[in-house]
């Protein structure tokens, strides 16, 4: 199963609001998810990004792979450079 973290749209109309969500590769985009690991609202100024990073290197550990929206997002909030580090630090151990 191909596992993907994705943007859900929970917002109205021309007031988005995103879940960031675990779901498998080939449910459509609000479809049925596996978990939820956080909440983005590009409207507010400092675009308000709430994230478990705990579950999302989790979920990067086990083969996740995000879409570049949410790849940029997980960037922002430093997710990637950790688990970055812990693919370094396991590779030379």
């Amino acid at each position: 199963m191909a596992v993907r973290l994705r943007l859900k749209r929970i917002g109205t109309n021309k007031r988005p609001i995103f879940r960031i969500v675990v779901a498998d590769a080939r449910t459509p985009r609000d479809g049925r998810v596996i978990e939820s690991i956080g909440v983005y609202n590009p409207l507010q100024k400092s675009a308000a990004l709430t994230l478990d990073e705990e579950k999302a290197l989790s979920w990067l550990q086990r083969g996740a792979r995000p879409t570049a929206t949410v790849r940029q997002l997980l960037s922002t909030a430093g997710v990637l450079e950790r688990f970055a580090g812990l693919r370094r630090a396991r590779k030379s151990a």
